[in-house]
């Protein structure tokens, strides 16, 4: 059997045309959980200050520089690395499954629909590639991003990731894990869909005001236009998304809204916030985080998929070729 590495540096065999099979799927898959880990656990520093924000305002009050000063002067500066192990390993499931997913869902429902009709209708299928994505991507994320936040909101509360799952286990059982399901799937669907439809369509516009199709470009153009596409489309999912985040972060807060339902915990943390501070707590932060990420994302991405030789997917309009 060959190594893994072997595996997914292997081309797809070429059958008269491009050949989106199994192994495009794992390169996908494997593209996705580089670039997600990558990206996450580069920025867990900016995570670990915007959770502070949102969990307690009124102390870290002083805005994203100031947050960082805070934390160092009184924890030190391995306190922003706080639950990096569960950041990286978490993301990297997530990425996983999320583009590798995207790919799969948009890519068969394209084969289905035909490429005309997938061109007309490419935006709704980007939407239901990436909320059936996300949807798998969360139940796998959501357990580490559990124990992630209670580690960020409580730096004595555990000793590393093994430990932390190990508490939250024995304390909690799996309800604990799971308890940050509702709001991060209200933020990470919206999110998801926000963010490949913004990108894809920011990048068919940079192209078609270039004259000119994402295999007509060199790689570092192609590459400078996931970037830019993946800023523009970070911020706009960042704002869509961030009363759940808001949301998702205080609920692992133990104690926070008290006992009950989750739905009924998430509507009193809500009206107890109120909706402007719901919306804009930690805001802009999460705008730089999430636009820097997404940017890197996308970047990263498809320079591993070409890196693994295969040829990512993009929508194409018959019409044009007449």
């Amino acid at each position: 059997m060959a190594p893994t590495g072997q595996v997914l540096l292997a081309p797809s065999p070429a059958q008269g045309g491009k050949v989106y099979d199994f192994m495009y799927y794992l390169k996908g898959a494997a593209a996705g959980g580089i670039c997600c880990s990558i990206t996450h656990g580069a920025l867990t520093p900016v995570d670990v200050v915007k959770t502070r924000v949102q969990l307690d305002p009124v102390k870290y009050n002083r805005g994203l520089m100031g947050g960082f000063r805070q934390v160092i002067a009184e924890e030190g500066a391995m306190a922003l690395t706080t639950g990096l192990g569960a950041t990286v390993i978490g993301y990297f499931i997530q990425g996983w499954f999320k583009f590798g997913g995207v790919e799969f869902f948009k890519i068969n429902a394209a084969q289905y629909l035909g490429a005309q009709k997938a061109w007309e209708n490419k935006t709704t299928i980007y939407i239901g590639a990436a909320a059936g994505a996300e949807f798998i991507a969360d139940l796998f994320l959501c357990p580490l991003e559990a124990v992630r936040i209670r580690a960020v909101s409580d730096p004595t509360w555990a000793n590393g990731l093994a430990d932390g799952f190990v508490k939250m286990a024995t304390t909690e059982g799996i309800g604990g894990f799971y308890a940050g399901l509702v709001p991060i799937l209200f933020k990470q669907v919206p999110y998801t869909c926000a963010k490949f439809v913004v990108q894809g369509s920011v990048a068919d516009s940079i192209y078609a005001s270039m004259g000119k199709t994402p295999l007509e470009v060199g790689n570092s153009t192609a590459i400078s236009i996931s970037l830019l596409s993946g800023v523009i489309a970070g911020v706009a999912s960042a704002i869509i998304s961030h009363p759940a985040d808001t949301l998702l972060s205080k609920v692992n807060k133990k104690g926070a809204g008290g006992d009950g339902p989750m739905m009924a915990r998430l509507m009193k943390i809500a009206g107890e916030m109120g909706i402007w501070k719901l919306c804009t707590t930690g805001l802009s932060a999460r705008c730089v985080m999430i636009g820097t990420l997404t940017a890197g994302q996308f970047g990263i991405f498809d320079t591993v998929m070409n890196a693994l030789g295969a040829e990512k997917f993009h929508f194409h309009n018959p019409a044009a070729d007449h």
